[in-house]
């Protein structure tokens, strides 16, 4: 690994939360370095302090201290209106409850991430990317008349739309069962490799960790090891 090929550096972070009175720890001194076109696990049970690295990974929220580069630019220190910037352009999200509008569209769900974005686009990029990830025959289905793998599919399609160099996934074959689970994974793998974007994954699941080349294993807010496949 090098600094200049790094799309995610990250040195001595902490979270800490104060509440009340109290003092809430969540990271606790965080070292990670992901590469350009890397896919990365992280695994952790709940508490370990995961979601709230990606949170900080994905410029949802701000470290409490420590240097966070994003592609070689400091964003730790960035405002709000900053970070929301650097989300629309860089980063595409999928999450575990897919977080579609029920009374849109496939279709329109998707086009809404690029007027997010503030980006000029049309219905037929939107169909483009509902067809590269198998759902070219149901752009006008809504949510609730599709099944839980084809809405993490729009939701895929819906973070891929603008092109991101970075993909953060937050435990994205979470609701869905082990079949449907192995279709987005070989979608995001396919994806990946395709597009040689940086996908950074969040699983409790050890056999979806092992689609990725590295997974890093955090406990009590603290990197504890990782292993390379």
């Amino acid at each position: 690994m090098t600094e200049n090929n790094a799309a995610i550096s990250l040195k001595d972070i902490t979270k800490t939360y104060y509440i009340g009175k109290t003092d809430l720890p969540v990271l606790k001194g965080i070292n990670l370095q992901v590469d350009k076109g890397e896919m990365v696990a992280i695994m952790g049970a709940s508490g370990s302090g995961k979601s709230t690295l990606l949170n900080i990974i994905g410029c949802l929220d701000k470290p409490t201290s420590g240097s966070y580069q994003l592609e070689g630019r400091e964003v730790s220190r960035l405002g709000g209106g900053e970070l929301a910037k650097v989300r629309a352009r860089k980063i595409g999200f999928i999450f575990q409850t897919f977080n579609l509008l029920p009374r849109l569209s496939a279709l329109a769900n998707v086009e809404l991430a690029l007027r997010y974005a503030g980006v000029h686009h049309n219905s037929h990029e939107a169909r483009e990317a509902l067809e590269t990830v198998g759902l070219g025959e149901r752009v006008r289905h809504h949510p609730m008349e599709l099944s839980g793998g084809e809405q993490q599919r729009v939701a895929i399609a819906r973070a891929l739309i603008k092109s991101p160099t970075i993909v953060l996934a937050d435990e994205p074959t979470g609701n869905l069962d082990s079949k449907a689970g192995e279709g987005i994974m070989s979608i995001l793998t396919t994806l990946h490799s395709e597009r040689g974007i940086t996908l950074l994954m969040i699983t409790h699941d050890r056999h979806i960790a092992t689609h990725c080349r590295r997974i890093i294993h955090i406990k009590d807010g603290l990197i504890e090891g990782e292993e390379r496949l």
